[in-house]
C-alpha cells in the first residue's frame, strides 16, 4: 500500500511541471448520491490527461538518456511530453489500430513513435523485447 508521505513526495516532484488542475462540483453526482462529489477536470491537464503526471514521476525517476514505452495515446503522449522536457530520447512503440491523432500529438511532443502489432499486447510485447 502506498503510504500518504509517499504520494505528497510524488506531488512535491511533480509540482511545477504540470498543471494543478480544478476540483468542479457535479450537481448531478452529488444528487445521486446524497454526497458532495467532484470532478478532477484532467482535460484541462498539459497532453490532455493525467497520464503526463505518471510519466512525469517515472522518467524523473529514472535518470535515463533514452526511454521505450508501449501504449494507444494518452501515456504515449505524456511520456513524450515528459521526455523532451527533461531532455531525454523517447520511442512509443503503439499498434497499428492507435488512433492517427494520438499517433501525431505523440511525434507533435517529439517522441519516436513505431507502429507494431495488431493489439496493445503485441505493441507493449515488442517494446520490451
Amino acid at each position: 500500500m502506498i503510504s500518504l508521505r509517499e504520494i505528497e513526495d510524488a506531488a512535491e516532484k511533480i509540482s511545477g511541471h504540470v498543471h494543478r488542475t480544478p476540483l468542479i462540483r457535479s450537481d448531478t453526482f452529488s444528487q445521486m448520491t446524497g454526497a458532495e462529489v467532484y470532478l478532477k477536470a484532467e482535460n484541462l491537464q498539459k497532453t490532455g490527461s493525467f497520464k503526463v503526471r505518471g510519466a512525469f514521476y517515472k522518467l524523473s525517476s529514472l535518470g535515463q538518456e533514452r526511454v521505450i514505452a508501449a501504449s494507444m495515446g494518452n501515456h504515449a503522449q505524456g511520456v513524450a511530453y515528459v521526455a523532451a522536457r527533461l531532455g531525454v530520447q523517447a520511442k512509443v512503440v503503439m499498434p497499428l489500430t492507435a488512433p492517427i491523432v494520438k499517433q501525431e500529438a505523440t511525434k507533435g511532443y517529439g517522441a519516436e513513435v513505431e507502429l507494431y502489432g495488431a493489439t496493445y499486447q503485441e505493441a507493449l510485447t515488442h517494446a520490451l523485447g
